[in-house]
C-alpha cells in the first residue's frame, strides 16, 4: 500500500479534528462524493476510533482512511483493528512511526527540520508532514526537497488554505493536509461540501 495513488486523485487530506461518531459516515459521504481520497480523523477527536471505523467500514474501498495526532506507539494496533490505515502525527517520533509500519499502516510523520526529516525516513515514513506550515514557506520546502532523497513526499499542514496553495505546489507539495479550511466541529455535509469543491478548485487539474 502507498499514499502515491491516493495522492494522485486528490492533493487534499481531510482532517476531521473534533467530529463525532454519529457525523462521521454523513460528512465522509460529502468528502467522498467531493473526490477527497484521504481522511484522517485526529485522536484527540470524541471516540475517534469509532469514527475510524465507521469511515472505514463505508468508504474503506474509495478512501484512505486514518488517524491524525498519534502520539502513543501503542495506538498504531488500535488504529489498524478500527480499520484505518494510515497514520499521522504532529511530531518527529521515529517509534510512533516504527510501529505504524509494524501494524502495516502508512506512516506521515510530523518535521519542521532535516534531522527530523532524516531520522523519520531511516525510521521507515512513507511521507513526511511539514508542521506547522505557518512557521515554514514554500522556500523552506524547495530548499528541504533539495536534500531529501528523491521522490520523498512533504505535505504542508497549518494554515493551508485556496488561496495559498499555488506556491506550495510550485515548490514541491506533494499534497496538503486540510484542518479547519475543509471541516469544523459543527458544520454539516452541505458546508463541508462547498468547502471541498472551493478546495479543489484551487488545484491544478491532474
Amino acid at each position: 500500500m502507498e499514499l502515491t495513488p491516493f495522492l494522485a486523485r486528490c492533493k487534499l487530506v481531510a482532517i476531521l479534528r473534533g467530529i463525532r461518531p454519529d457525523e462521521a459516515e454523513g460528512i465522509g459521504q460529502a468528502l467522498v462524493d467531493a473526490g477527497i481520497a484521504v481522511i484522517e480523523v485526529p485522536l484527540n477527536s470524541p471516540g475517534p476510533l469509532d469514527s475510524i471505523a465507521r469511515l472505514a467500514r463505508r468508504f474503506g474501498d474509495r478512501a484512505l482512511i486514518g488517524a491524525g495526532t498519534v502520539l502513543d506507539p501503542a495506538d498504531c494496533a488500535r488504529i489498524a483493528e478500527a480499520g484505518g490505515r494510515l497514520v499521522v502525527t504532529p511530531h518527529a517520533d521515529p517509534a510512533v512511526v516504527a510501529s505504524a509500519k509494524q501494524a502495516g499502516l502508512l506512516a506521515v510523520p510530523g518535521f519542521m527540520t532535516p534531522a527530523e526529516a532524516f531520522a523519520l525516513l531511516r525510521a521507515g515514513a512513507d511521507a513526511l508532514k511539514l508542521f506547522p506550515a505557518e512557521a515554514a514557506s514554500p522556500a523552506v520546502l524547495k530548499a528541504l526537497l533539495a536534500v531529501l532523497p528523491k521522490g520523498t513526499q512533504v505535505l504542508p499542514v497549518g494554515g493551508i488554505e485556496p488561496g495559498n496553495m499555488a506556491p506550495w505546489l510550485a515548490a514541491g507539495a506533494a499534497g496538503f493536509g486540510i484542518g479547519s479550511a475543509i471541516y469544523r466541529p459543527g458544520d454539516t455535509p452541505v458546508t463541508v461540501a462547498a468547502k471541498a469543491a472551493a478546495l479543489r478548485a484551487a488545484l491544478p487539474t491532474p
